[in-house]
Order: C-alpha cells, then sequence, then structure tokens
C-alpha cells in the first residue's frame, strides 16, 4: 500500500506542476500533507516535517548565502571577463549562444556545487537570451544537463556517496568513468548544437551590429511616439529570414544588457555603479580560496558560504546603506530559492518518514527477475534514472543501491561496475524536483519549473542512456 501511495504522490505532484495547477511551493507542500493523511499518519505531519527541515536546513543556509556571495560577486564585476569571452564566441548566433551555455556550464561546474553553476551561468546569458527572444527553457535544460554530467566529479557528491555505500575508493569509480562521460558531455555539447540550430531557424542569424542598431531603431522609435508602447516598433529581419531581438531587459539586472559603447553585445552592463575593478583580484583570490576550501572540506560549506558572504561585502561595500542595497538587490532570489528547500523539506520528509521511500525501492528490487542476476550493472544503470529523479542522491546511494550491490555480488558483478553504473542518472537528477539547486536555475531564468520539466526529461534522460550505452561498450560498467 505505501508503495502505491508513494508513487501515487510522486505522480500527483509531477502532473500538478506540469499542467500549471499549483505552484511548486504549495504542491511540495500541500500533496505530501495530504497524502501522508491517507497513510494514516497524519498525527506525525509535524515530526516527518521538522525532520525534513532539519535535513535540509544545511543546504537550505548554504543557498542563501552563496546567492548572496556570487550575486555580489557578480556586481563587483569578478566574471566579467568570463562573460565577454563566452560573448565573444557567442556573437549574436542562436545556435553559438546554446553550445556557449553548455561550456559554461560544465566549466563552472568543476567547483561541484550546483547552485553557483547555475547563479553564474544564468547571470551571464540570461541578457543574451532575453535580448534575442530565445528560449529560455533550452538554457535551462541545456545548464542542467552539463551540470548533471559534471556532478559526477567525486568532490560532487554522487561518487563520494557511492563509494562511502560500498566502502570503495571514489578514484576507483571515477577514473575509469572518464571515457563514458566525456562521451556524455559531448552528447550535451551535439544535443546544443542541434537545438542551438532550431533557435537560429526559428529566430534567424543576426550580427552584433544588427543588434546594437535595432535596439537602437526601438529606442528612437519609443522616444518619438512618447514610449507609450503602442506597437510601432521597428523590426528588422536577420539573415535566415527570422525577427530581430526586442527591447525588454531582464528583471533584476544593474544595467542595460546591451552596450554600444565598445562595439560590443555586453550580458552585464560594463559601466554599471556596483563595479570595483580595484578590487578584481582580492575578489577572485577571495572565490578561488573559497572554491579550494570546499573541496578540500575544510569548513562545511554552509559556514564558508556565510563567511564569505559577509567579507565580500565588507570589502567592497564598506557604507552600511550600500550593504543594504545590495542585499536588496538579491532578497528575492534568496526568498524564493530558500522556501522551495523548504518546501520540498515537506515533501522529502514525509516521503522518508512514513516509510513510502523504503517500500519503494523494495518494490523496485524485488520485481527485477533473477535472470538479471548478472546483468546487475546495467540493471542498476537503467534504475538510476527513474531512482534519482524521485529520491535523493543519500536516499538512492545509502538506500538502494547497497541492496544493488548484495544481488549483484550473489552473480558475481564487482562493487565497482556497480558503483559506476549507479553514476548514470545524474543528469536526469539535476532537474529532479529534489534537488534544490534547479529552483536556483528556474528562479534565475523565471522559468515555470513545468516548462522547464516538460522540456528536459526526454533530453536529460537520453543523454543518461548515452553514458550507460558508452560505459557498456569500453567494458567500464
Amino acid at each position: 500500500m505505501l508503495t502505491i501511495l508513494g508513487f501515487a504522490m510522486i505522480a500527483t505532484f509531477l502532473v500538478l506542476i506540469m499542467m500549471k495547477k499549483m505552484s511548486p511551493i504549495a504542491a511540495l507542500v500541500l500533496i505530501p500533507a495530504l497524502f501522508c493523511v491517507f497513510v494514516g499518519k497524519g498525527a506525525k505531519l509535524g515530526d516527518y516535517v521538522l525532520d525534513g527541515v532539519t535535513d535540509l536546513a544545511p543546504t537550505a543556509a548554504m543557498l542563501m548565502f552563496a546567492i548572496v556571495y556570487f550575486g555580489v560577486m557578480i556586481d563587483v564585476g569578478l566574471f566579467d571577463p568570463i562573460v565577454r569571452g563566452i560573448l565573444k564566441f557567442c556573437k549574436a548566433d542562436p545556435m553559438r549562444i546554446v553550445v556557449g551555455t553548455a561550456l559554461l556550464a560544465a566549466i563552472v561546474s568543476l567547483d561541484g556545487d550546483g547552485s553557483t553553476t547555475f547563479m553564474i551561468t544564468v547571470s551571464a546569458m540570461y541578457p543574451l537570451y532575453k535580448r534575442l527572444k530565445m528560449s529560455l527553457v533550452v538554457m535551462t535544460g541545456v545548464a542542467a544537463m552539463a551540470n548533471g554530467v559534471m556532478n559526477t566529479l567525486p568532490w560532487g557528491g554522487p561518487t563520494a556517496r557511492a563509494a562511502t555505500a560500498l566502502k570503495v575508493d571514489a578514484s576507483d569509480i571515477f577514473v575509469p568513468m572518464i571515457p563514458a562521460l566525456l562521451v556524455g558531455l559531448a552528447f550535451v555539447f551535439v544535443l546544443s548544437y542541434v537545438l542551438g540550430v532550431r533557435e537560429r531557424r526559428r529566430l534567424g542569424v543576426l550580427t552584433l551590429d544588427d543588434v546594437l542598431e535595432e535596439e537602437k531603431e526601438t529606442e528612437t522609435v519609443l522616444v518619438g511616439s512618447g514610449g507609450s508602447g503602442d506597437g510601432k516598433v521597428s523590426m528588422r529581419k536577420g539573415s535566415t529570414g527570422g525577427t530581430g531581438s526586442g527591447t525588454d531587459a531582464p528583471e533584476g539586472t544593474t544595467g542595460s544588457a546591451a552596450s554600444a559603447d565598445d562595439g560590443g553585445f555586453q550580458g552585464l552592463d560594463p559601466n554599471r555603479p556596483t563595479l570595483r575593478p580595484k578590487l578584481y583580484w582580492f575578489n577572485a583570490l577571495l572565490t578561488v580560496g573559497l572554491l579550494t576550501a570546499m573541496i578540500m572540506e575544510w569548513l562545511p560549506i554552509p559556514v564558508l558560504f556565510l563567511i564569505g558572504a559577509a567579507l565580500v561585502l565588507s570589502v567592497n561595500f564598506p557604507h552600511i546603506p550600500d550593504q543594504k542595497a545590495r542585499l536588496a538587490a538579491h532578497a528575492d532570489n534568496v526568498l524564493n530559492v530558500s522556501g522551495m528547500v523548504f518546501a520540498a523539506a515537506v515533501f522529502t520528509g514525509v516521503l522518508q518518514g512514513t516509510g513510502m521511500v523504503d517500500q519503494m525501492a523494495k518494490w523496485m528490487v524485488d520485481v527485477i527477475p533473477g535472470s538479471m542476476g548478472p546483468h546487475m550493472a546495467l540493471v542498476t544503470g537503467l534504475l538510476s534514472l527513474p531512482l534519482t529523479y524521485f529520491m535523493s542522491n543519500d536516499g538512492f546511494y545509502f538506500g538502494v543501491l547497497p541492496v544493488l550491490a548484495e544481488a549483484g555480488a550473489a552473480h558475481g558483478v564487482s562493487p565497482l561496475e556497480m558503483a559506476r553504473a549507479s553514476l548514470v542518472g545524474q543528469p536526469l537528477h539535476m532537474s529532479s524536483p529534489l534537488v534544490p539547486a534547479v529552483y536556483v536555475l528556474v528562479g534565475m531564468a523565471k522559468v515555470e519549473f513545468g516548462d522547464h520539466t516538460r522540456f528536459v526529461v526526454k533530453w536529460a534522460a537520453l543523454t543518461c542512456l548515452v553514458i550507460l550505452g558508452a560505459g557498456m561498450l569500453f567494458g567500464i560498467i
């Protein structure tokens, strides 16, 4: 019964948010509360929620202060050189922009933190997508898949969990998986190219001069019409017949997304008042030191970001009114993301507290035919797709993987093969409603979670299968 109710709860949640019948926060809170009553454990709902909040509180704290830290670093111009480099490659070509999104997300993912990756990627690429009227779900989908592949780094989390659960060395899991993961990353780039070409066909290709000239023409017409926005806006066609960019700038930016002063197409205003060029190397070294401390695990990540946020605010904005202004500028993102995390705590708390997740895992293991025993690595790889999507990484790697590994060992399948196969589902996992970082991604990109889910699930699942196929082809799994 718990198994059926568990799957029903997850299905109800996904259907309601994908059909936009409920907001994610409301669905994450109300649906598990309702199912908790159905299970007959409504009296313990408070305990389950508090347990879930306790488990996710460090994550919420990390996200809150990480958003402040990287938000301020974006304000002061730390990432402007990276943005300029990516934009120089992208120009105003939708295909290059989508590929550039995947490239930037993959590079930034080297720090092992999904929230950081999404904050930097969206901040850099969002103005371009808005200017050219490109699909924002393409941006969120590509960024999530690139980060999902890179999330398998030993310091990213899943590899360390698999190593701990099966008592093997993390490097023995990861190093042999590198060829398969590179194939998966290459597939993400190929997919980005295909999606970019599709966007190019829809919108057309513009040169930088075209984009800037369109904006000047639009501004002229708007000024001439009194800025009434009555639709008398001059637009030009791209080289393939698509429509050019609009004039709406992204909300929450500190300035215009384009500047004609240097003849380039800027993702962030190069003249915004929050820039601190004299403190550039201090900010860069502080960020490198922070990421190094994260990787070396010198302090808990929430503590590192708390200290980092306080330090970067104090040094870059020594006056209290300026500090308040920076905190206010990023308050919306902080509130949205932290609220979503605590709402997700209700969902995970009920799943775990009622025993639904344990029964679901046991049922999935029991339905595996005995004849599949010698192929348990393949089975584990396939199961990692739905299980890591519907469960937390902790639940899968510490609750399900040991059971699967024990079944595999009875048929001669090594724990290392099982551990490698368990990593296959990470590109899909990064878009799970139980992953706090995905709310950073969709929140900053101003994309509905249901729209992101509908777009990304099929492509992310295909990426997972490509990694699994490559692993089997290379004899890794």
